[in-house]
């Protein structure tokens, strides 16, 4: 049988492992060289029985071995494409490590390397292998010799590889319990303190803090991180962030090592206590090296960094800070040498250390700087235009550099239009606009917008970081052919998009040439006008350049594709079309696992969570996976994917910990959710062990389970778990400001003591102000008495960044409101940042709010909206205008807050360079707003895309407004007829609603039941509504009339058509009532 199977006549699997393991060492060696990966397959379906180890090692002690190392380069070369069994991984490793064993010179490096490359490697990828290395005695000679052979191809393993041999390394060296396995100061052999290069190698990639932590204690690890050789191999990785700033503490803290021993790389984590003792001439260096080797939103492996762009750590502020206090004075020379280690210049160093002549021959210097604070730029344009600087043309412009941030409003609307045409067209100039302020953004699409005649040169010349900011009616090309490449170029917002994209899909041919931002503005209207061919190729081009859409683009999109019956390829349109679909419906695709392994991958937020349709997909998808009761094993976690958000407490409580990866990514949970949560994790039946046990890096993990903690968990976790990811990971995590401070609130004593004074060890030092973990060091009493006598000025912007909690930021509001009695000044209300939670009315009315940037900047704290109010109130009380800039920075969180005199004082241009939806608003915003939105857009109600300009607004409009609509083919949203005047969508006849809705008709099934559409269908004849095939109930039936009573608001609201038509209907009504009295 055996010859049969080496010449291919009979299957691999006819014999069992046994039988191969017994045959004669001859017969073997006629086996092809692919014979082992066969072999491996038949094998691996089938259980291991307690004699397969010993048969591994008999098999392979009976292959030649440069057979055998042919055979495994082989299975080397193929093993990706068969699933690996860890039971069969074991197997076969414990019989090659046996023969490897056997092998002449073996301990030679490159004979080593040969068998570890081409034969051990795929058996290496599960982790667990490595218990078999340990169970084996293998010595940390020979494991270092496998190290550096799997170091030499690390750099051609796929990511995921690398990190799952680099936890088998670990498992090997932390296995036995010891905290510093391979290394024995006393012993010759094991003393070498070239630790990580000889252990971990590259896969140091991969380590954690955590883990370093288990390889040695601290003073071990500060010799392994200090000597040359892991120096060397370190300047050379990408480490994960916080164990690069670990791994830079351990180098610099203590004595000894002097920083210009210290590589390029590693200046980047430099902590403020390491350059605290520099001399000005070491500082200046320290400064030219970090401005040379850091470059800004650095990415790291494993970190998601979604800070806005130039953005600096806090470490790296504090550093330049440190670095810049060495002087007082600031003459050219210094600035220039500090280069990006400028950015710690404080507002007193700006204004008192640095004269206007000196700042202004600085300029190029500073205007090179990232990461400028908006109070910094401000205090630097102010003092170079007091002092003289005049910026007469692009150039003397864009000699500014970042420092552009720091103009206010007014100043930079007294510029020429040409001014900023010209600096616009200097590429180092260009790439300042990421950094600009919202309202400085909005001035520049102004002036760029009134410099040019057509909308297509303003696309041409718009910087790409200003495009978003393009008010919609400006973007609406008319009789123009818009230039297709200079769109793709941009990125646009959805509404954006939407108002020219009828234009560019009539003009360009081919849809693959349109970007994801252009297609993103999918309208029904557009997709109406469009082939049923050339729409199958749109819907398939969305696909791939995986464009997301809105419910109403999703749910018109499925219309046009199934329009002719379902396709059989619906793997080829967006995986988000299959929420709007059915299993039965993609069965001609595939089977309902993978129609629900999509789903469980789309972006099923687009539903509502509480929607029909979201509950019937989990009740569908729970069907099809046939899941036993409420237990959901981690393979069928994986192809619910979003839907395991959905899951109720019942199912996460029997899953135990196999959902809680999933669930670490959902947006929010139900109470019950919450509670299964904890009760999962309070257990600590799961992977991550009880809380009690955790570490920082567990709770990176589940970060995003945190805000579901409640004081019995987060008392348990250890306190300096719990420190260190706040310091290391913290800012990485989703966690909003206000979670990280009920973190911080564990951290703290249960029972405050009063505080008599500030306790001497408690003093608030420069070094605790630039701690970001100052929060946890002081109870609220401790923190209002420590207060006292301390300048909070330079700090107050930096110190809000930190995780306070609740009560001491309440500390910090009356430290604020004690110091500015009368009021705070100017400078201060752009730092409240999260204190806006705790600002009253009356303080508010103490401010200036003199401009559209401060009430931007107020505003962008998102205050509640009796605050917010408020707000807007000082600002028009004040006398500034409610124009574009200031509607704008309203927006539509705010806009239902204005009162009708403010909403008047609205000028029609204005609202016209405005993006507000007042959909939500009372019935007297929308009408007001309407009557001006219909006066800005005049000019454009010719054109297609006047709909897409006015939509917004129709909540005011009239009825002979919506029935002149019902004739231009709009294909309205049912949601925005839900939004409707109640009174003019009651007046409405069924083709002219039909007019209105287009394709979106049949949408109007799942709305019947919601107000004003119910009454609607009330007033609508039955017969006539079933005409429209689309299941609409409740219409009046034949003899019948339904009185729908009026929502009588006041004489001037009220339909008289409606109350007028209700009475002439009662006489009907009366005499089918005596009728039916006759008959019975």
């Amino acid at each position: 049988m055996l010859l049969e199977i080496a010449h291919g006549e009979a299957s691999p699997c006819s014999l069992a492992f046994g039988q191969y393991a017994c045959a004669q060492s001859a017969w073997l060696q006629d086996l092809q060289d692919d014979f082992l990966i066969s072999l491996y397959s038949c094998l691996t379906p089938k259980p291991v029985s307690a004699m397969d180890p010993e048969y591994s090692i008999l098999f392979f002690s009976k292959y030649d071995a440069k057979k055998l190392v042919a055979a495994l380069t082989v299975f080397s070369q193929q093993f990706s494409h068969v699933p690996l069994s860890l039971e069969w991984n074991m197997i076969f490793i414990n019989g090659l490590w046996e023969k490897m064993l056997q092998v002449p010179d073996i301990d030679s490096p490159s004979i080593l390397s040969q068998w570890v490359h081409e034969g051990l490697q795929p058996f290496l990828l599960k982790p667990e292998a490595f218990a078999c290395l340990h169970a084996k005695n293998v010595l940390c000679e020979t494991f270092q010799m496998i190290v550096a052979a799997l170091n030499g191809i690390y750099s051609d393993l796929p990511v995921e590889e690398q990190r799952n041999l680099y936890t088998g390394i670990k498992y090997y060296l932390i296995q036995d319990g010891s905290n510093q396995k391979c290394y024995s100061a006393a012993d010759p052999g094991l003393n070498s303190t070239a630790w990580f290069k000889n252990y971990l190698g590259s896969f140091l990639e991969h380590a954690t803090i955590g883990d370093l932590q288990l390889f040695g204690d601290e003073p071990t690890l500060q010799k392994f991180a200090r000597n040359p050789v892991n120096i060397q191999m370190v300047s050379n990785l990408t480490l994960l962030r916080e164990t690069a700033v670990y791994y830079t503490s351990l180098l610099t803290s203590g004595p000894g090592f002097p920083l210009s021993s210290l590589p390029d790389r590693f200046v980047c984590y430099l902590s403020p206590l390491a350059v605290s003792n520099l001399s000005r001439d070491d500082a200046l260096s320290l400064a030219q090296r970090i401005s040379k080797n850091c470059p800004l939103n650095l990415t790291h492996r494993g970190v998601t960094r979604e800070r806005v762009p130039f953005s600096l750590t806090t470490e790296q502020l504090q550093v330049a800070s440190s670095l810049v206090r060495k002087f007082e004075h600031f003459p050219p020379a210094i600035l220039r040498a500090l280069r990006q280690a400028a950015v710690g210049l404080s507002i007193s160093d700006i204004e008192n250390g640095i004269s206007g002549k000196d700042l202004e021959a600085s300029i190029s210097a500073l205007g090179e700087v990232r990461g400028w604070n908006a109070e910094q730029s401000s205090a630097i344009i102010n003092k170079l235009l007091s002092s003289g600087y005049q910026i007469l043309d692009g150039q003397s412009l864009a000699k500014l550099g970042s420092l552009v941030a720091g103009f206010n409003s007014s100043t930079l609307r007294r510029l020429s239009p040409e001014v900023i045409l010209e600096a616009i067209k200097l590429p180092e100039f260009v790439q300042q606009m990421a950094t600009l302020p919202s309202a400085l953004k909005m001035i520049f699409v102004e002036k760029i917008s009134s410099s040019v005649s057509h909308p297509v040169e303003l696309v041409k010349y718009i910087p790409d970081a200003l495009a978003s900011y393009i008010p919609k009616s400006l973007l609406v090309f008319g009789e123009e052919k818009p230039n297709i490449q200079d769109l793709n170029s941009k990125m646009w917002t959805r509404e954006q998009a939407a108002v020219f994209f009828n234009d560019v899909i009539k003009t360009e041919p081919d849809f693959s040439r349109l970007s994801q931002s252009v297609l993103q503005g999918f309208t029904c209207a557009a997709a109406n006008e469009t082939e049923a061919e050339r729409f199958q190729e749109l819907a398939k081009v969305m696909k791939k350049k995986n464009v997301k859409l809105g419910e109403d683009q999703l749910s018109c999109l499925v219309k046009m594709v199934t329009l002719h019956g379902i396709p059989k390829d619906l793997d080829s349109y967006p995986k988000d079309l299959l929420l709007f679909l059915s299993p039965s419906d993609y069965a001609a695709t595939g089977s309902c696992r993978q129609y629900f392994a999509n789903i469980g991958k789309a972006n099923l937020d687009v539903l509502q969570r509480e929607s029909s349709q979201r509950k019937q997909l989990l009740v569908e998808a729970l069907a099809c996976l046939k899941i036993p009761g409420t237990q959901v094993d981690e393979e069928n976690a994986e192809v619910l994917g979003r839907l395991v958000c959905d899951l109720g407490g019942e199912y996460i409580r029997s899953s135990g910990g196999n959902l809680l990866k999933q669930l670490s990514q959902c947006e929010s949970f139900l109470p019950n959710q919450e509670e299964a949560i904890r009760s999962v994790i309070s257990s600590g039946n799961t992977t991550f062990g009880p809380p009690v046990m955790w570490s920082a890096f567990t709770l990176n993990e589940l970060s995003g389970l945190i805000p579901v903690f409640d004081h019995s968990i987060l008392q348990k976790i250890p306190k300096n778990a719990l420190s260190l990811w706040l310091k290391n990971f913290a800012h990485d995590s989703p966690l909003s400001r206000e979670q990280l401070g009920t973190v911080v609130e564990e951290l703290l004593p249960t029972r405050h003591k009063r505080a008599d004074g500030c306790p001497p060890s408690k003093k608030i030092t420069e070094m605790v102000l630039n701690d970001d973990l100052m929060p946890i060091y002081y109870t609220p009493e401790e923190l209002h008495a420590c207060l006292k006598n301390v300048s909070l000025e330079n700090h107050l912007s930096q110190i809000l960044t930190y995780p306070f909690s609740i009560q001491q930021l309440a500390v910090l509001k009356r430290y604020l409101d004690e110091t500015y009695p009368d009021g705070y000044p100017e400078s201060l209300l752009q730092k409240l940042g999260p204190l806006t939670a705790f600002i009253t009315p009356e303080d508010v009315s103490k401010w200036n709010i003199t401009s559209a940037d401060m009430l931007a900047v107020l505003l962008k704290n998102e205050p509640l909206d009796d605050q917010a109010s408020a707000i807007i109130k000082r600002y028009v009380g004040l006398g500034n205008a409610l124009n574009a800039t200031a509607l704008n920075t309203i927006g539509t969180k705010y806009v239902c807050l204005l009162n009708a005199a403010e909403l008047n004082m609205i000028d029609s241009n204005s609202l016209k360079l405005a993006s507000l939806n007042p959909s939500a608003c009372s019935e007297v915003t929308k009408d007001i707003l309407y009557a001006k939105a219909k006066r800005a857009f005049s000019d454009q109600h010719y054109l297609p895309a006047y709909y897409e300009l006015i939509e917004p607004y129709l909540g005011g409009a009239p009825g002979v407004d919506l029935r002149s609509l019902s004739k231009d083919n709009v294909n309205m949203k049912v949601s925005t007829l839900a939004t409707l005047k109640r009174d003019s969508l009651l007046n409405l006849t069924l083709s002219e609603v039909q007019g209105l809705l287009g394709m979106n008709l049949r949408d109007l099934e799942k709305w019947q039941n919601k107000s004003p559409i119910r009454e609607w269908v009330q007033m609508q004849k039955q017969s006539e509504l079933d005409k429209l095939h689309i299941g609409l109930t409740g219409g009046t039936q034949e003899g019948y009339m339904n009185i729908v009573t009026p929502k009588f608001q006041s004489p001037s609201s009220a339909s008289l058509g409606t109350v007028a038509m209700t009475l002439h209907l009662l006489p009907t009504l009366l005499i089918s009532f005596l009728m039916m009295l006759v008959l019975s």
